[in-house]
């Protein structure tokens, strides 16, 4: 992957003086491209290093940069065991990103389809787990998740009438629970 990584110039105010980026418009769309250019890049530099192959796609979905690697047989191991390789990746890219932009990053990395696999077992964890609690009137904890994933699980819970589901605990251990309203 090769792409041109172009600066993009804050808005100014009368004075002169660089102004942040808005919540919306074409500012803030500039914004996340460029954060997918850079991490595009930055994970580029490690593939080389690692002398793996991959194919990096850039995208940008609910307000965020989404940066995705496939297609690499050693890929598989920038995951790890359930997903920990692959989160630290992401935060390193995002300390990348903000290196480079000097704004934080909400960037969402992807690799060999591991998170779109993990979203749609999350989504059905959610969904019967919910049905569960539905059925028996009693609630349910489940095991300790990344934020990722108990934000799948809360979407999934959320869905289902007579149901809800709140978060509890500290981090590493914080879990979701699924109560009936």
């Amino acid at each position: 992957m090769s792409e041109t990584v172009e600066a993009v110039e804050p808005e100014q105010d009368e004075n002169g003086a660089a102004q942040a980026a808005g919540p919306t418009g074409s500012s803030t769309a500039d914004l996340l491209v460029r954060e997918g250019d850079i991490a595009g890049d930055y994970l580029e530099r490690l593939l080389d290093l690692l002398d793996y192959d991959g194919d990096i796609d850039l995208d940008v979905e609910a307000g965020r940069a989404v940066v995705s690697i496939d297609g690499g047989e050693d890929l598989e191991k920038l995951v790890g065991n359930r997903g920990q390789v692959l989160e630290s990746l992401q935060e390193l890219t995002r300390l990348a990103v903000q290196q480079e932009t000097g704004t934080r990053s909400r960037l969402m990395l992807d690799i060999a389809g591991w998170r779109a696999g993990r979203r749609e077992e999350l989504r059905e964890l959610g969904r019967s787990t919910a049905e569960t609690v539905l059925s028996t009137g009693e609630k349910v904890r489940l095991q300790p998740m990344t934020p990722f994933e108990r934000k799948v699980v809360h979407d999934a819970v959320a869905a289902v009438d007579g149901v809800h589901s709140e978060s509890e605990g500290e981090e590493p251990k914080r879990r979701v629970v699924v109560l009936p309203d």
